[in-house]
């Protein structure tokens, strides 16, 4: 896979995909920007080497329709802010106006095309919408790690048409520290688990069975594989067709070795509400019209000891309602057990990212994926789309 670093671009027009999928609130304000300093060595690499620099992206899912709410102009002045440079703001991402405006762009000069998914065609992968995209670059660099895991036009079907296509820094940086975790890790290799369904997780555990030596269970999705160990579990959410999968990846575990963690207590309600009833009970004596919807204290401790010797750690998911205050303790003391090891720690998944901002602990992991989807199919032991383009060109 071909980087932008060994890539002659002083002068040439350079189209660099991103993921600027960022939270903005209702008064168009941008919640965190933190997807936008991450590909910022990218952006400034290729301003340093006098590049005439566009910039593509996504923002929210508006299915292909022109929606003004998802529009990337508030992103476009909190990037001049970064940049310390003006930034152009596209009506568009393709088409004629476009065109015009990057045949006067200057080296140093910064384009923000509008968002790709105004367009079905975008995430249809269609050839015609990337040629019109490959048709406003002279190099194409895909820096958005976070939708590599995408079949979409401008991260797959555009390298067969940009003249020139390569890795930006913050995809290979991604795919360095995931190669580091799994192909060759200093072990003890803890992965934590956690969510809401076994069977978005499912790939991942399975694989995860081929390379680590220890698996902690956490989220909602603990209860199937609780049900499946013969604990009734009130009124817990549950994937009732998992429970015997779930039973079966216990035993293959055990088989391989690997010590696998469920929890031994749980934070309980009478309801799904933050104003419900709450107690902690241990987890063979949940009440039958209750409901678990967090670790309790033993299980945070026990898991603690779990993390004590462990060497590299790999985190997905949270491990309770972390949403509401009174269900966010086993995330919290998770997330702050995993910021207190001595281990490499890399962290993946959009809801398991904001517990780390709302602790004021991210500066304590080791890596912080930007891609929640792409993170959990590089778990799961399968390729990026993406990445299978670019080292197919």
């Amino acid at each position: 896979m071909k980087s932008i670093k060994n890539t002659v671009i002083s002068g040439k027009k350079v189209l660099i995909r991103v993921d600027f999928n960022v939270p903005i609130d209702e008064h168009q304000n941008i919640v965190d920007d933190t997807r936008i300093q991450a590909v910022l060595p990218t952006l400034k690499y290729a301003l340093d080497h006098n590049a005439i620099l566009i910039i593509a992206s996504h923002m929210g899912r508006p299915r292909g329709k022109v929606v003004p709410e998802l529009s990337l102009a508030p992103v476009a002045r909190r990037l001049a802010r970064r940049l310390d440079k003006e930034v152009i703001m596209a009506t568009d991402c393709i088409g004629t106006d476009v065109e015009k405006i990057v045949s006067k762009m200057n080296a140093g000069d910064i384009l923000l095309l509008e968002n790709l998914r105004f367009y079905p065609e975008e995430q249809n992968n269609d050839d015609e919408f990337a040629k019109k995209l490959a048709k406003l670059c002279d190099v194409y660099v895909n820096d958005a790690f976070a939708v590599s895991h995408r079949f979409h036009a401008s991260v797959v079907a555009i390298t067969k048409y940009a003249p020139l296509s390569v890795a930006g820094f913050l995809l290979q940086k991604e795919l360095n520290y995931f190669e580091k975790a799994m192909a060759e890790p200093k072990r003890p290799l803890v992965a934590i688990i956690g969510g809401l369904k076994v069977s978005s997780k499912l790939g991942a555990l399975e694989n995860m069975l081929n390379h680590v030596d220890k698996i902690i269970i956490g989220g909602a999705m603990a209860n199937t594989f609780l049900k499946s160990t013969g604990c009734n579990i009130g009124k817990s959410k549950v994937e009732e067709k998992l429970v015997d999968v779930a039973g079966a990846i216990i035993k293959k575990a055990a088989k391989n070795g690997i010590k696998l963690y469920l929890p031994v207590d749980a934070k309980v309600a009478s309801q799904f509400d933050s104003k419900a009833d709450v107690k902690v009970v241990p987890v063979q004596e949940i009440p039958a019209e209750w409901m678990a919807l967090d670790i309790g204290p033993a299980t945070s401790l026990l898991y603690s000891e779990v993390l004590q010797d462990a060497k590299t750690i790999i985190w997905n998911g949270p491990m309770g309602v972390f949403e509401m205050d009174a269900f966010s303790r086993g995330t919290i003391d998770m997330a702050n057990k995993v910021a207190e090891s001595y281990a490499m720690t890399i962290v993946g998944g959009g809801d398991t990212d904001v517990v780390l901002h709302r602790t004021g602990i991210s500066d304590m992991i080791t890596y912080i994926s930007t891609g929640g989807g792409a993170f959990l199919t590089l778990l799961e032991g399968k390729s990026l789309p993406a990445v299978i383009a670019l080292n197919n060109i």
